[in-house]
């Protein structure tokens, strides 16, 4: 099945002489969640400004659904939703009206019965008459989201979409993600609560300075770049590692009260038990042991990390 969204060599260099995108070359797949990560200024929002036809590209091609954004824009457009980061819309307006004005724009013709599952679905249904100049972030928030759904996208751009909002919001906006799913919305999001993304994603890209770093299978990535630790408790401390222990991928912790073991859980060999018996052949004691796994925020800081320290060496 072909992707959904297509990106080829995608570059965007403002008038400032600031490239915001060096080549980027990404493939969506239909149907799915994908978390696109990246720290503040890494490019994600130029990117989905570009797809959405908000920014030109300065080099490049994109299609989304088929259509290319620039050639066949109006098509393009027409299949994709997007969630911004900015509460802009206009204030006097009554919900209903700006919602119904957002499906219009897209030449459709009306459809009171979609409008009003899009406002039940997210709990705007009683705000239908109230101005937005009277409703909370919250809920400015959900108008964003219905005024985005309002023409019945293929593909839906959430830029942040939970920043700045309560716990129940964010719980009702992955429950409404997850149900669009399954109705086949392809769903693009970027966030800064990695955890959102470890839950709901079924793919990552990690960008940083414009250049994309990394996309993976969410439980591939995890499992490539996750370590998994296994921490021992000793009765006494230790020093320092006793030669026997040489060449292990071990550490001393917490002033010598703990000895960290990391290993490949995916490994035939975790190697666990040939350490557990060289302790009891050094006579080593320990009083407790846990094991622990890398979260995808710490995976993501990593990539980052040395995405960057790359950069910086090419450009000394």
């Amino acid at each position: 099945m072909p992707p959904i969204i297509s990106v080829q060599n995608l570059t965007k260099t403002y008038a400032s002489g600031f490239q915001a995108l060096k080549g980027i070359d990404l493939e969506i797949r239909r149907g799915e969640i994908f978390a696109l990560l990246g720290p503040n200024g890494a490019g994600k929002t130029t990117l989905i400004s570009v797809i959405c036809g908000i920014v030109n590209a300065s080099s490049g091609t994109v299609t989304a659904d088929g259509h290319d954004i620039v050639r066949d824009y109006r098509a393009a457009r027409g299949k994709i939703g997007l969630v911004p980061q900015e509460l802009s819309t206009d204030a006097f307006e009554s919900v209903w009206a700006t919602v119904r004005f957002s499906r219009g724009l897209f030449g459709k013709p009306p459809n009171p019965a979609h409008l009003e599952k899009v406002l039940r679905d997210l709990s705007l249904w009683d705000k239908r008459d109230s101005k937005i100049l009277a409703l909370s972030g919250g809920m400015k928030r959900r108008v964003l989201i219905a005024k985005a759904l309002a023409h019945e996208p293929r593909i839906l751009f959430l830029d942040e979409p939970t920043a700045g909002v309560d716990v129940e919001l964010r719980h009702d906006m992955w429950q409404m993600v997850r149900g669009l799913r399954e109705q086949g919305v392809t769903i693009i999001l970027t966030t800064h609560y990695i955890e959102e993304a470890e839950e709901m994603a079924d793919r990552i890209g990690v960008i940083n300075h414009g250049e994309l770093v990394l996309v993976e299978d969410k439980h591939v990535l995890m499992r490539k770049l996750g370590k998994k630790q296994l921490t021992l408790v000793l009765q006494e401390p230790l020093a320092h590692l006793p030669e026997g222990l040489a060449g292990l991928p071990l550490e001393l912790a917490g002033d010598g009260s703990a000895l960290v073991y990391t290993f490949d859980a995916q490994g035939e060999a975790t190697g666990i038990a040939p350490l557990l018996r060289q302790l009891n052949a050094l006579g080593i004691d320990f009083k407790d042991l846990h094991s622990s796994e890398s979260s995808l925020e710490e995976i993501f800081v990593s990539l980052v990390h040395s995405s960057t320290s790359r950069g910086q060496g090419a450009g000394a």
